[in-house]
């Protein structure tokens, strides 16, 4: 259980009722959907998993045989949680939204560091630009030494290739059919014209960032040889 009775009734309008127990209730996906989806995903050959937000969850999808797990931001400093995520022997994905580094610290002292991927994350939909702090990035790179990603919530792609650019092996964003159907998701959400540029831009930034040992183009010496008037000092 992850909301309180109170929670659940306290108001909010939405298409399922008056409640927010009748939104979360009705954006819960039904074991048949499940099956549906695993079943859509594995004709197109797509890898799909999902966030747990208690064990039962992790029990139940664990059934579709998952590549991996995603633990939520809100889910970090929940130890047991972590510990039954990493009883399935399943590579970890863990977000650290709305979380201290001293929090992500133990949650990687109990998940321990193999085939773990952390995400930097900042926890509002859609995030204002100036709280996102990229530069946490290769902090966390240097200070955990595990892969690190990106999950972002921001309007926007810009700033997704800058993560990439960071050192972010890893980028999540939502996708939505249209940002401007209901639902309080929709506009920190990419639309999946957004997600094919996205793909294409990160490709392209993988590509601009090369090896790092600074050459001469055999393409640049044409151009060396036109404009180059003192060669070698002399």
């Amino acid at each position: 259980m992850v909301y309180t009775a109170d929670e659940l009734e306290r108001p909010r309008e939405s298409p399922f009722g008056a409640t927010n127990g009748d939104l979360k209730h009705g954006l819960e996906f039904s074991q048949e959907q499940y099956v549906e989806i695993n079943r859509f995903c594995r004709d197109l050959g797509i890898q799909w998993f999902a966030s747990c937000w208690d064990e039962a969850s992790v029990d139940f999808i664990d059934k579709f045989d998952p590549p991996c797990y995603k633990i939520a931001s809100a889910s970090l400093t929940d130890d047991r949680l972590l510990r039954h995520h990493r009883s399935k022997g399943k590579p970890i994905i863990l977000s650290t939204g709305m979380s201290s580094l001293e929090e992500i610290d133990h949650a990687v002292e109990v998940l321990g560091r193999e085939n773990l991927v952390i995400l930097h994350c900042t926890s509002t939909y859609p995030s204002k630009v100036e709280e996102l702090n990229l530069k946490v990035i290769p902090h966390l790179i240097e200070r955990y030494d595990v892969p690190v990603g990106y999950s972002g919530h921001e309007v926007g792609l810009y700033t997704s290739l800058a993560a990439v650019v960071l050192g972010a092996c890893f980028v999540e964003r939502h996708i939505t059919l249209d940002r401007a159907m209901w639902g309080s998701d929709q506009a920190a959400s990419v639309e999946p014209q957004g997600f094919v540029r996205l793909v294409k831009d990160v490709r392209a930034v993988e590509l601009a960032m090369g090896d790092g040992v600074k050459r001469v183009y055999e393409s640049e010496i044409p151009i060396l040889n036109k404009l180059r008037r003192v060669r070698n000092g002399s």
